[in-house]
């Protein structure tokens, strides 16, 4: 009797040390020295194009875990929107101008001097377009970054080279360097996603000239 549970167990315990009972598929060995995925996931397909005419078309995304937040000037709140509920954000400049440098004067702080020196300042307001035709108006700022090239996501164990994305600001204000113009401070005008946004992008980019200087 002994013998035979013992012969049992023996069994059992090759079973299961086998992948489980009944022939079950032994989980697959993750390597932690493998490569790791070079796409995300959550990225979606689509253009961006800035304020010199400039298209860029890829594959857009936010910093993971990370919502569009936006003050609902409607509805004077804060609202986070995740990008996948995004079709369309537009900008709208609502003020720039050539701000002046002033200084304080030396051992007087009450007291500031102007230094012959200007910048240019922009204020900026933006229109979320939701899927479901909604539209949210209002100040937003964050990064939104875009992978250039391959537009479709990745397959399955399929490898793809590291590609640096490009970042994109949303700007509430935007402040140039000292001595450029307002032309100079380029900015975020307009991101586009879906499929069909993708093609338009295409042909917007087929279509770019640099505009000379």
């Amino acid at each position: 009797m002994c013998r035979s549970y013992c012969g049992l167990l023996v069994v059992w315990t090759a079973l299961c040390g086998a992948g489980g009972l009944y022939g079950a598929a032994e989980p697959p060995t993750i390597n932690p020295f493998g490569t790791r995925p070079t796409e995300r996931e959550d990225a979606l397909a689509g253009y961006i194009e800035t304020s010199d005419g400039k298209i860029a078309v890829g594959r857009i995304y936010l910093t993971r875990d990370k919502r569009l937040k936006i003050f609902d000037e409607s509805l004077q709140r804060q609202r986070e929107v995740p990008l996948r509920v995004v079709k369309q954000i537009e900008c709208h400049v609502k003020k720039e101008w050539i701000e002046k440098e002033w200084r304080f004067k030396e051992l007087a702080l009450d007291e500031k001097y102007y230094t012959g020196r200007t910048y240019p300042t922009r204020e900026c307001l933006y229109t979320i377009t939701l899927r479901d035709g909604r539209k949210i108006s209002g100040p937003l700022s964050g990064i939104v970054y875009l992978k250039p090239g391959e537009a479709k996501p990745p397959e399955p164990g399929e490898y793809r080279p590291h590609v640096k994305p490009l970042r994109f600001f949303l700007h509430k204000r935007q402040k140039g360097k000292i001595g450029e113009d307002l032309k100079s401070l380029h900015y975020t005008k307009l991101i586009k996603l879906g499929e069909e946004a993708l093609e338009e992008g295409k042909r917007k980019a087929a279509r770019y000239r640099p505009k000379s200087a």
